[in-house]
C-alpha cells in the first residue's frame, strides 16, 4: 500500500558505503534512476548532497517533487569504532557501579592470554551510585532522594558531561524511580544534555545487557542527533524538504525524532536495508531461502533468509570490529540487547588491501583503501594494490572507466602495483598474483557465508546466494563453487541494491518488556504504545499490523529464544510446543523441562508497499564486446561483455555482463538466465 503522505512524488534512498553512496529515486509509476557518488568521510551530508544535486539534473525534477527521503546510515557504529562518542555519565543503584566493568564471563579470544576487553564507555569517575532500590516485583523497598540525583547534576554539571544514562535495577518492574532522576536531570543540565533511562529504551531483565545498551543509546545520542540535524538541513538548503526516514538495525524505518531518542536502534542501520531488500526479491521471485551476501568497497556482509523472512537476533556487540555473527563467540564489544537482523561482517571488499608480510604471506584486509584514496586503479593517489586491482588485472573489470564512465580506470597503474608489491615478492607472475588474490578474498567471504548459515545447523547448499553491492556479482559464482552452491542470483542494481531496498522498508518498532504480571495485560499494554508511537509518525491506523512473540526458555537457563504467537490469547501449551521445535532448530536438541515465559514482545509495521522489482537499469556500463578474461582452473578466456537484457534466453558462461553500478562475471560451466522478474540467475548444471 502506497503511503498517502508520498503518493504522487519521487522517493530518495541513500545508503552510504565506504567507498561509495549509493541514491536510487523512485517515480510514482515505479521508474528509477539510480547513482553512485564518492563517499566523504569527513562529513558524509557532503557526499549525500552532492548526489542528491546530481541526481536533480540528471533527471530535470524539482526538489518538491521529492516526498521523502529513506536512510541508512552507519553513523551510530562508526562513533563507537572510532570512539568519537559523547562524553557520557551513567547514574545506577548503589551497589551497581561496576556492571560495565565485569560484564559476561566471555572471551573470544579463548586462548589468547593477553587478550584486554574493551573499556568501559563511561569511566568509572563518570557512573554514579544512587541509594534507592526497586524489587525484582516492581515494589520500592528504599524510595530515592531527589536531592541525592540534584547533587550528583551539579556534578555532572561542573564536568560538562555531554550525554547521561539512568539504570536502576528493576526499572524494567517499576520505572517511577527511573523517570523522576531523569525529570530532575533535565531540570537541572543544559537542555543540550542527551538523557536517557533504561524503562524507555529496554524495559527487559539482566543488569549488563540493559546497562550496556543504554550506555550505548547515551553515547552515540548526541552525534546522531547532530548528524540528522545537518543532514536535515543541508538538505533543505538544496530545496528538499521532504520528511527524512531512518533505517533501523530490526528491518524497519523510523522518523527522525525516533532515531534521535532511541539511537542503539540504529546502529546497524547500513546492512539492514540490503537484507530487506534481498527478503522482498526471495518472496517475489519464489527463491524462499536466500542467503544474501553485500560486498562493496570495505566490507562483506552475510544474512540468512528463511521463507522469505530475514533471521534476526536479540544478542549484539558492537565495537568489536568485524562481526562473525555467532552465539557461541561473545565479550568483543559493546552488548546491546535490542532487535537486529543477524548479520555477519567480514573485511572483504573492492578496497580491500593485499599485502606480503615478512614471511612472504599474502593477505587481503581487513585494512582498507576505502574512498579517499581508493584503490590505485582509481588514480587518487592510492599506492597500495586492492581486490579491485586484482580483479582489473584478471578482465574480471572494465579496463577503461566504472558507474557508467564517471570513474576513469588505469589498469596499468594496478597492474604494476601488483607487480611491484605483491608479484615480485612471491616470484610470481602478476597474474598468478592476482589470482591467489582472488582466492584469499573467496576463503575469507566464505566464512561470512559459514556464520550464517553452517554454524547454525543450515546447508549453504539448500539455499540461493543472492549476490549484491558493487563487487557482489563479480565474485559471487566463485563464492559458490568454492560452497558447492548451485544457484546464484543477481538482482536488479546489484550495485545500489541496499538503497533500493530502503523504498520499499516499512515503518516499524519493537516494544518488550519482562513478564512481572498478566500476560494479556501485557500484551495489551505493549500494542497500545506501538499503536500511538505509529500513529504519532502519521500513519493511518488502519495499516498498522501488529504481530506478538514470547521470548522462553527452559526454567534455569540462562538465555531465551523467541517464538511467534499467534491469535489473541497465548496458548501456553502452544507456546511450548513452539519453543521446543525452535529450541531444537537452534541447538539441535530439546527438552522435557518445564518452560518459562520471560518477555512479552509485539512488532508494529505499517503495511508493505505495493510495487515490485524495478525493470533493468538502464545504464550501459562500456559497449558489447569481448575481452580476455583469466579464470582459475580454466587459463585465459575470449569472453563476451553483454548487456543484461542479452540474458533473455540464457546463456552459457564465460560471459560478463556490464552494467552501471556492478558488473556480474559469469564463469565457465555456469549458466545464466533473466527470472521473471529481471534478475540474473546463475545455475550450475547437475546442481
Amino acid at each position: 500500500m502506497t503511503d498517502e503522505r508520498t503518493s504522487g512524488g519521487h522517493r530518495l534512498g541513500i545508503d552510504i558505503g565506504g567507498t561509495f553512496t549509493d541514491l536510487v529515486l523512485a517515480a510514482p509509476d515505479g521508474a528509477i534512476v539510480t547513482r553512485k557518488v564518492p563517499s566523504t568521510p569527513d562529513n558524509y551530508s557532503r557526499g549525500i548532497v552532492d548526489g542528491v544535486q546530481a541526481l536533480l539534473e540528471q533527471t530535470g525534477i524539482a526538489p518538491a517533487d521529492i516526498v521523502e527521503v529513506v536512510h541508512a546510515t552507519t553513523v551510530a557504529a562508526n562513533t563507537i569504532l572510532e570512539g568519537k562518542g559523547a562524553r557520557t555519565a551513567l547514574l545506577t543503584t548503589k551497589g551497581f557501579r561496576d556492571v560495565l566493568e565485569m560484564r559476561r564471563l566471555r572471551i573470544p579470544e579463548l586462548y589468547n592470554l593477553a587478550y584486554r576487553k574493551p573499556p568501559p564507555l563511561v569511566p568509572r569517575r563518570n557512573r554514579f551510585e544512587v541509594d534507592e532500590r526497586v524489587g525484582a516485583g516492581g515494589d520500592i523497598r528504599r524510595a530515592m532522594d531527589d536531592e541525592e540525583v540534584r547533587a550528583i547534576a551539579a556534578i555532572l554539571r561542573a564536568r560538562e558531561i555531554e550525554a547521561v544514562a539512568v539504570c536502576f535495577i528493576h526499572a524494567y518492574a517499576n520505572p517511577d524511580h527511573e523517570r523522576r532522576a531523569a525529570a530532575i536531570l533535565r531540570e537541572e543540565l543544559d537542555p543540550g544534555v542527551y538523557i536517557c533511562h533504561s524503562a524507555d529504551v529496554l524495559p527487559e531483565i539482566r543488569e549488563y545487557e540493559r546497562t550496556s545498551t543504554l550506555v550505548v543509546n547515551a553515547h552515540v545520542g548526541p552525534v546522531v542527533e547532530r548528524y540528522l540535524g545537518t543532514l536535515t538541513a543541508e538538505l533543505a538548503a538544496v530545496g528538499v524538504r521532504a520528511p527524512l526516514r531512518v533505517m533501523q538495525s530490526g528491518g524497519g524505518i523510523t522518523t527522525v525524532g525516533g532515531a534521535i531518542r532511541k539511537p542503539a536502534h540504529i546502529v546497524e542501520s547500513g546492512p539492514a536495508a540490503g537484507v530487506m531488500a534481498s527478503a522482498r526479491l526471495a518472496r517475489e521471485g519464489g527463491y524462499g531461502n536466500v542467503i544474501s551476501l553485500d560486498m562493496g568497497g570495505t566490507t562483506a556482509k552475510a544474512a540468512l533468509i528463511e521463507d522469505g523472512e530475514p533471521v534476526k537476533t536479540a544478542e549484539y556487540e558492537v565495537g568489536a570490529g568485524i562481526n562473525i555473527s555467532s552465539r557461541l563467540i561473545k565479550g568483543g564489544g559493546y552488548a546491546i540487547k535490542l532487535p537486529f537482523i543477524d548479520v555477519s561482517e567480514i573485511g572483504a571488499g573492492g578496497g580491500s588491501i593485499v599485502a606480503v608480510d615478512d614471511f612472504d604471506r599474502l593477505s587481503v584486509g581487513p585494512q582498507s583503501a576505502g574512498a579517499e584514496p581508493g584503490p590505485v586503479c582509481y588514480g587518487r593517489g592510492g599506492t597500495e594494490p586492492t581486490l579491485t586491482d586484482a580483479l582489473l588485472v584478471l578482465g574480471h573489470l572494465n579496463p577503461r572507466h566504472l558507474a557508467g564512465g564517471e570513474l576513469q580506470i588505469d589498469r596499468e597503474r594496478a597492474e604494476r602495483a601488483l607487480h611491484d608489491k605483491v608479484a615480485k615478492r612471491l616470484g610470481r607472475t602478476t597474474e598468478e598474483a592476482a589470482l591467489g588474490v582472488l582466492a584469499i578474498s573467496v576463503a575469507t567471504m566464505t566464512r561470512a557465508v559459514k556464520a550464517v548459515s553452517t554454524y547454525r545447523g543450515r546447508d549453504p547448499r539448500d539455499f540461493a546466494l543472492l549476490m549484491f553491492g558493487g563487487n557482489g556479482p563479480v565474485v559471487g559464482a566463485a563464492i559458490a563453487d568454492a560452497l558447492d552452491i548451485g544457484r546464484v542470483i543477481a538482482p536488479t542494481a546489484p550495485g545500489v541494491f541496499s538503497a533500493l531496498g530502503l523504498l520499499f522498508s516499512t515503518s516499524e518498532y519493537d516494544f518488550s518488556r519482562t513478564l512481572t504480571g498478566d500476560v494479556v495485560d501485557a500484551y495489551e499494554t505493549l500494542e497500545l504504545e506501538a499503536t500511538r508511537t505509529l500513529i504519532d509518525d502519521g500513519h493511518p491506523a488502519g495499516e498498522i499490523e501488529i504481530t506478538r512473540f514470547a521470548d522462553m526458555r527452559y526454567v534455569g537457563q540462562a538465555y531465551e529464544l523467541t517464538v511467534r504467537v499467534p491469535g489473541a490469547r497465548p496458548d501456553l501449551e502452544h507456546l511450548a510446543v513452539a519453543f521446543a521445535d525452535e529450541h531444537r532448530r537452534t541447538y539441535g536438541h530439546a527438552a522435557d523441562d518445564p518452560v518459562q515465559l520471560v518477555n512479552v514482545r509485539v512488532v508494529a509495521r505499517t503495511r508493505a508497499r505495493n510495487g515490485g522489482p524495478p525493470p533493468p537499469n538502464g545504464h550501459a556500463n562500456g559497449r558489447a564486446g569481448v575481452r580476455d578474461v583469466v579464470f582459475a582452473g580454466h587459463g585465459t578466456r575470449p569472453t563476451p561483455i553483454l548487456h543484461r537484457a542479452s540474458l533473455a534466453g540464457g546463456a552459457e558462461g564465460p560471459l560478463i555482463v556490464e552494467e552501471y553500478d556492478s558488473t556480474c562475471v559469469v564463469p565457465p560451466g555456469w549458466h545464466a538466465r533473466l527470472d521473471d522478474l529481471g534478475n540474473i540467475e546463475l545455475t550450475r548444471p547437475g546442481r
